[in-house]
């Protein structure tokens, strides 16, 4: 089928091997460059013509999408591997934030399931639904006792929501010049410390 010429020579066995391909060579590409990528990118690696990526992503938003999607499980490992052992909700926030911002400005295509978009940042991307379980899956891997500390689903995902609405005023404008990582640890120890520990005192009802 002329959709499966080129490949470099070997074509794929069905559409799942062709849109694993593609999907793999963007992730590729991102991590080489560290930097966002275009379908003409990925089309030159695959030794096949741009229409060929399009015909199974219509977009490079919808590309990009699907990279990120396939990078989570990483990016949530070596997470894991940087919050091991903290237990204070204060301190493991502080930390995921400051890594997951590290990272995305390493590999844009994590940034996708922060902002909801590859050309822009989009406003409501924030608060989608892959936004917010992405940021559900982040801080379940903490070792934190979070019902200890007055949080139930409910109120971990709102806190995810804020969380994730914090991140993004740091990439529409990380500051001039941005802060360090250890300013960067003060300011959100000071004022986003005192939300996240003031879920243990509230009322029930609240």
């Amino acid at each position: 089928m002329a959709r499966r010429r080129g490949w470099g020579g070997n074509p794929p066995d069905s559409d799942e091997e062709a849109t694993r391909r593609i999907v793999d060579t963007a992730v590729d590409l991102i991590g080489q460059t560290g930097s966002a990528i275009n379908i003409a990118d990925v089309a030159e690696s695959l030794g096949v013509i741009r229409q060929t990526v399009y015909r199974y992503f219509p977009s490079v938003d919808a590309l990009m999408r699907a990279a990120a999607i396939a990078s989570v499980d990483g990016f949530l490992d070596r997470l894991t591997q940087h919050v091991r052992g903290i237990e204070d909700p204060v301190d493991a926030m502080t930390e995921g934030v400051v890594y997951t911002l590290a990272e995305v400005r390493r590999t844009p295509h994590l940034g996708i399931l922060l902002t909801g978009t590859y050309s822009s940042l989009h406003p409501d991307g924030i608060t989608s639904d892959e936004a917010q379980a992405f940021g559900v899956m982040m801080i379940n891997r903490f070792d934190v006792d979070w019902e200890r500390y007055g949080y139930d689903d409910a109120s971990l995902r709102e806190l995810v929501e804020f969380l994730l609405r914090t991140m993004q005023s740091f990439f529409v404008s990380p500051g001039s010049p941005p802060r360090s990582d250890d300013e960067l640890r003060r300011y959100l120890r000071r004022w986003i410390g005192t939300a996240i520990i003031a879920q243990k005192d509230l009322p029930a009802s609240f």
